[in-house]
């Protein structure tokens, strides 16, 4: 089990802030802070520091394989700032690493965290490697994107079942074999199966019993309206024969249709059948990675601010829990009351801000018309514009 708090002294001796992108002016760093509105003040993370930049760093660990283990993955994350556009991952990397070079083209065993652009793109990332190849989860996640503490857990079993937990909360379960594109599938649908002459569908059929009953069809649909009287007025020699107007018949009951009754010989409805893939080849490996070496952040930002902390990477999810549940149930509290009090001393200064623009501005104008009322005045008592009247008079 490796545990990283990243506020756990002498941090910058186990993590070690890559070289990429740092010649082209592009690359951020990080700072060691409990951040804006912590839970716990003494309790610090690493936090991306200047704006849209690519941040690398990462931490050897202590060689681990998850061969007949579980696996577990989670850590803290934090996005103090409008994050606009920018990842929140991390990612475990096996093999050899050269960690002043770690970057976006690096090899990874394991990326897992969010990832947010925008109100649309509000992604929850799990991607594995297997033979080196990256395969993300076809299943779409959603990840947290408002501005306190969320732990993202994930959790790979022997048999390749898996789950991904946020603040303890399961958010999607299944299977490597289902929820990613690495093998082929183990069942396919027989595409030459066609169904069977004999196979009967019919889940209701008409009642053989059901007969039609004499003179139905003679019913007619209207019928002369029987309370109809002939006007005291009418005159045969000029508007014809009298015809009573004409009403809906309540003995017509449309044309006539059997009763449906179960049809005793449905066999529902038929469904092309799945046949083994003669393309599936089992790997009982499926899950195992690599022999697990370093974790590493390695993300782009349009704002920096984002926080990582408590990474853990572990066999014992029921550890995993309760340290979830130790912050949840001491410093959620603490970290929203600070979060609530940040935000309304933003406001205040928001609106501070705004009454002294409006003031400005109405300093501004009041400095604006009397210039021009000035102006206005001076050019009506010059003598030009005497001329121009006594023109007008001429």
């Amino acid at each position: 089990m490796v545990r990283s708090s990243v506020n756990l002294g002498g941090w910058k001796s186990r993590w070690v802030l890559s070289d990429w992108k740092r010649t082209e002016g592009k690359a951020g760093t990080f700072k060691h802070t409990a951040g804006k509105w912590p839970g716990d003040p003494d309790d610090k993370g690493i936090q991306t520091y200047n704006d849209a930049k690519h941040y690398a760093i990462s931490a050897k660990i202590p060689e681990l394989s998850n061969k007949n283990r579980t696996l577990v993955v989670q850590y803290s994350v934090k996005f103090e700032q409008d994050i606009e556009c920018g990842g929140g991952y991390i990612k475990l990397l096996s093999g050899y690493v050269n960690q002043k070079q770690f970057g976006g083209d690096t090899p990874y065993s394991l990326m897992f965290g969010p990832d947010i652009c925008g109100t649309q793109t509000k992604k929850l990332h799990v991607i594995l490697s297997y033979q080196g190849q990256n395969y993300p989860l076809k299943k779409d996640l959603q990840c947290e994107t408002d501005k306190l503490t969320h732990f993202y857990t994930f959790i790979l079993r022997p048999d390749a079942s898996y789950s991904v937990l946020v603040d303890n909360r399961e958010r999607e379960f299944g299977s490597m074999y289902t929820d990613w594109d690495i093998l082929p599938p183990r069942k396919i649908k027989d595409v030459n199966a066609k169904k069977p002459a004999d196979w009967d569908d019919r889940e209701y059929i008409d009642d053989p019993d059901n007969v039609k009953p004499e003179g139905y069809d003679s019913i007619p649909r209207e019928i002369s309206d029987p309370k109809a009287k002939e006007p005291e007025d009418w005159d045969e020699e000029e508007n014809g024969i009298w015809k009573p107007p004409k009403i809906p018949n309540p003995a017509y009951k449309g044309p006539w249709k059997p009763k449906k009754i179960k049809n005793p010989n449905y066999k529902g409805k038929w469904k092309t059948p799945w046949i083994d893939n003669p393309e599936f080849e089992d790997d009982p490996d499926l899950y195992v990675m690599k022999p697990v070496k370093y974790v590493g952040i390695e993300v782009w930002q349009v704002k920096s601010g984002s926080i990582f902390d408590n990474i853990l990477i572990s066999d014992d999810p029921q550890y995993a829990r309760s340290i979830v549940d130790e912050y949840f149930t001491n410093y959620r509290q603490t970290e929203t009351e600070a979060f609530a009090e940040a935000e309304k001393e933003r406001k205040a200064r928001e609106e501070e801000e705004a009454r002294k623009a409006r003031e400005e501005g109405e300093r501004r104008r009041r400095e604006r018309d009397s210039r021009y009322g000035d102006r206005r005045r001076y050019k009506r008592h010059h003598p030009r514009d005497y001329m121009d009247d006594y023109h007008d008079e001429l």
